[in-house]
């Protein structure tokens, strides 16, 4: 018997056009009886699953972010779990070279948008009075005063970690459990798309890694599938990591 999401559910994965995304909505849709809506900012989720609402929308404020979950809600009735996917990074750049603007965009983008769904996901889970799920994304690398071209990006990541522990204290006596993954190098497009990585970067990287490997958007969807399963029923305000041993 194999963990998986509650039969039935329905579940918003924000930011599903990406690799990780694409994995974990194709995951999800396998679950009998759910509905899982599938957002991406500047284009849709590519599968054809029947039990998927596929919502384009660019995420740029508080606004913004409590329509998509209203959208997803009243579509549905209801929302049972929120997967917070979205994310990136403005350039590779150096500590000397960080610009306000690039600052500024992966912060709002990495932290104060997740924030933002997360909460408007929260206030629908306490109207709806049945608990909950949300799981946000952190990374490993945040614990490590970033990678050398990424501060900005792990700075908003260590900050999803408090917000974690925040969602789930203020959610426990109602149901919602809040829980995070904090990723390691996993070979979802992610490096070579944001941060302009080439093979030969990826192999290297892998090297670097104990297991020397980089993980894949499939063993993150299976972890993000058992935090919404019922065997995760005593889960809340945790990190969980995927990273293949990194960093130790």
């Amino acid at each position: 018997m194999h963990p998986k999401a509650v039969d039935g559910t329905r579940i918003l994965v924000a930011g599903s056009s990406g690799g990780i995304g694409s994995a974990v909505v194709d995951a999800l849709s396998k679950t009998p009886n759910s509905v899982i809506g599938a957002h991406g900012a500047t284009q849709p989720y590519a599968g054809s699953a029947k039990n998927i609402i596929k919502i384009q929308k660019n995420l740029q404020s508080a606004e913004d972010c409590e329509e998509l979950v209203a959208q997803f809600s009243n579509s549905t009735e209801r929302l049972d779990s929120l997967v917070v996917l979205v994310g990136g990074i403005a350039g590779a750049e150096c500590v000397p070279d960080i610009t306000e603007e690039a600052w500024a965009h992966d912060i709002q983008l990495n932290l104060t948008v997740p924030f933002f769904l997360a909460q408007a996901a929260f206030r629908q889970m306490l109207k709806q009075d049945s608990g909950g799920r949300i799981i946000l994304t952190g990374t490993e690398s945040s614990l490590h005063g970033g990678g050398p071209n990424s501060l900005a990006y792990g700075v908003a990541k260590y900050g999803i970690e408090c917000v974690v522990k925040g969602l789930a204290k203020a959610g426990a006596d109602n149901g919602v459990l809040v829980n995070g993954v904090r990723l390691g190098f996993i070979a979802s497009g992610f490096h070579e798309r944001w941060q302009a990585k080439t093979p030969d970067d990826m192999v290297s990287r892998a090297k670097m890694v104990p297991l020397k490997r980089a993980g894949t958007p499939q063993e993150v969807a299976a972890l993000i599938n058992y935090l919404l399963s019922d065997w995760s029923q005593f889960i809340t305000g945790q990190m969980i990591s995927i990273s293949g041993g990194d960093w130790l």
